[in-house]
């Protein structure tokens, strides 16, 4: 007999964008709690391991999910990569891993393949946004992206076939638009859908006239994640309006839903966010869902 198809709320989902840690590992979680960008972060500093992850995410139908590099100690990024494989050979969770590695380094090749020795490792994030607020600013200049011995050891990501997690604020993506140009072949993946930092008319429309530019990349996908960063809250009304303009600038077949759990889990609860992102959706064909819902993230990280 012929099936139905799904209904809204039983399309799987894969999470693109989390984080699992053990506390001794992350130095940015220990001592004093510092002003950031994601406020009070207190409830953070402690272990959030694999099985927390698999808990967090029980009966909310995701099926597979991409881990994102946590920031461990600089010179323990093959560590950090061959710690959550080991995760996964475990408890089956994540399915894919995206690592760190300074791209300017002199051993980054070295480094490269040897996190590639680790079966789910797909690709590297090194945080490139720059704000002139210091609470949101994490690399030490806006242009890194351009400094030439920067740009020569990209080449050794592209050589690879590893993709890339770009980080940016409104203000750097004309220079995105530029790097993505320069490796057309490479694939890039938008986090957190530019990180709009306010719906103020100035930084929206900065926001607008940079994605819009960056849109016209075939090889950049965008994740739909991250969007309580900035306003410490999960709700149809924030995600909305950002959703639809993303879908709309880049289709459905280049944009995936990530949870940034545990950094939402300071102001959201997985079953909430889930239920916002499918709502976020529901105006739309079941096979646009699906797409933003799994397809996409499944094609980009081959899980």
């Amino acid at each position: 007999m012929p099936t139905s198809d799904p209904s809204p709320n039983d399309i799987p989902i894969i999470d693109s964008h989390h984080h699992i840690w053990l506390l001794k590992d992350i130095p940015w979680l220990q001592g004093p709690t510092l002003p950031r960008i994601f406020g009070d972060y207190t409830t953070m500093k402690c272990d959030y391991t694999g099985e927390d992850y698999v808990h967090d995410l029980e009966s909310h139908n995701v099926v597979k999910s991409v881990y994102v590099q946590a920031n461990w100690a600089n010179d323990k990024s093959l560590e950090e990569v061959q710690w959550v494989q080991s995760v996964a050979d475990r408890i089956g969770y994540p399915h894919a891993v995206v690592g760190y590695a300074d791209i300017a380094a002199s051993n980054l090749g070295h480094l490269l393949d040897e996190q590639m020795k680790c079966k789910n490792f797909r690709g590297i994030r090194q945080q490139l946004h720059w704000h002139q607020n210091p609470q949101y600013r994490f690399a030490s200049t806006p242009d890194l992206m351009k400094s030439k011995q920067w740009v020569n050891g990209f080449k050794e990501i592209a050589q690879r076939n590893l993709s890339f997690e770009l980080q940016i604020f409104s203000n750097q993506m004309a220079d995105g638009y530029d790097l993505l140009m320069q490796f057309p072949e490479t694939q890039f993946i938008l986090t957190h859908s530019g990180m709009l930092e306010s719906t103020a008319p100035e930084d929206l429309n900065r926001w607008r006239e940079g994605i819009t530019k960056l849109a016209k990349c075939p090889n950049l996908f965008v994740k739909l994640s991250g969007f309580g960063t900035f306003e410490h809250q999960c709700e149809q009304h924030i995600w909305e309006p950002i959703v639809d303009e993303v879908i709309a600038l880049f289709g459905a077949n280049r944009c995936m839903f990530g949870s940034n759990f545990p950094v939402e889990k300071l102001w959201t609860t997985y079953s909430k966010m889930t239920a916002v992102i499918r709502q976020c959706l529901a105006k739309y064909p079941l096979s646009v869902q699906q797409t933003v819902l799994n397809g996409t993230a499944a094609r980009v990280y081959k899980i």
